[in-house]
């Protein structure tokens, strides 16, 4: 099972990137009653039924071999590729610029507020579909992922066949991570001290949780400076989990500030580009797994709260 997810993984795309948007892929299972593919998409998605039905009459839809029609018969553990619907969305008012090109990566300086792939409602106001359009590189993917809440250094490969090294760095802990947060100065918390827990992001639930058991995220938390009552942090991962180090930070009673999550759940607008969360990812650090060579890079932006208390005070968008 295993290899045939791999398989799939390697599939070319009949279908080309256009403006930096990829045609999404959809797997059919590998059993199943439907009479036809169409069958089969519109049980799937029922809520765009109707425009499943356009785009397979206009040859929208496609296989490795060919458009489906209407009439294809069910075909099961089949790639098929599709242009998505894209969301009306509301631009993400900062610039994307980029710390490093050359014909390996590609290291940008992610604003906050811009995903850093396609996913829901965020499609082209993505680093990753406008880097490709902007650049012209279709292959473009990320190396690694910073929330879209995060600002900072973020890395991507240019061509497919090196990707898998530079995510390994990743996986295995290999590049050195250093984050900078924003948080109540709190007199009280010994500092350094490294936070060891066991967290836990299910499906479907945007927070992430602390539980009982082995812990699986480990982040060094020192103190970097003092303004009142405003504490700046410097924050160094030893694991990757998901919301880690807002996890972390809020358990120590010190949440990050502008946190849309913890310690409460709040909806921000699509057009609210105000006070966002306050973690800025500084550096990346690591041994180039092709050329050997050591690299470092460093973000450029500010946290609006410290060097623009002013404008955080009016909710004024932070471009650095």
């Amino acid at each position: 099972m295993r290899s045939r997810r791999r398989r799939t993984s390697r599939e070319a795309s009949p279908l080309p990137t256009v403006d930096g948007l990829a045609p999404a892929r959809v797997r059919t299972p590998a059993t199943g009653g439907w009479a036809t593919m169409r069958d089969h998409l519109v049980d799937r998605f029922p809520h765009v039924a109707e425009r499943i039905d356009a785009r397979l009459a206009a040859g929208e839809i496609v296989t490795a071999t060919g458009p489906v029609t209407p009439a294809t018969p069910y075909a099961p553990s089949t790639t098929l590729w599709l242009y998505r619907d894209e969301p009306d969305e509301v631009p993400v008012p900062f610039g994307l610029p980029v710390l490093h090109a050359d014909d390996d990566v590609v290291v940008v300086d992610k604003p906050h507020l811009l995903a850093t792939i396609p996913r829901g409602s965020h499609v082209r106001q993505t680093v990753l579909v406008r880097l490709r359009h902007e650049l012209g590189l279709p292959a473009l993917s990320p190396a690694h992922r910073l929330d879209r809440a995060t600002a900072g250094v973020l890395l991507l490969v240019v061509r497919p066949e090196l990707r898998g090294a530079y995510q390994t760095l990743f996986a295995r802990g290999r590049v050195t991570k250093t984050y900078e947060a924003l948080a109540r100065f709190d007199p009280d918390l010994e500092l350094p001290r490294t936070e060891v827990s066991r967290i836990v992001k299910r499906p479907g639930v945007f927070a992430a949780v602390t539980e009982d058991g082995e812990p699986n995220a480990e982040t060094r938390v020192e103190l970097a400076g003092v303004r009142g009552d405003l504490a700046r942090y410097l924050l160094t991962p030893r694991t990757g989990r998901t919301h880690q180090l807002r996890v972390h930070l809020n358990g120590l009673g010190v949440p990050i500030l502008g946190d849309d999550v913890y310690p409460e759940l709040h909806r921000r607008a699509p057009e609210d580009f105000t006070r966002p969360l306050q973690l800025l990812s500084r550096a990346l650090e690591f041994d180039d797994p092709v050329t050997g060579a050591r690299r470092r890079f460093v973000s450029g932006r500010t946290l609006q709260a410290w060097d623009d208390p002013d404008g955080w005070a009016a909710g004024t968008p932070h471009e650095w």
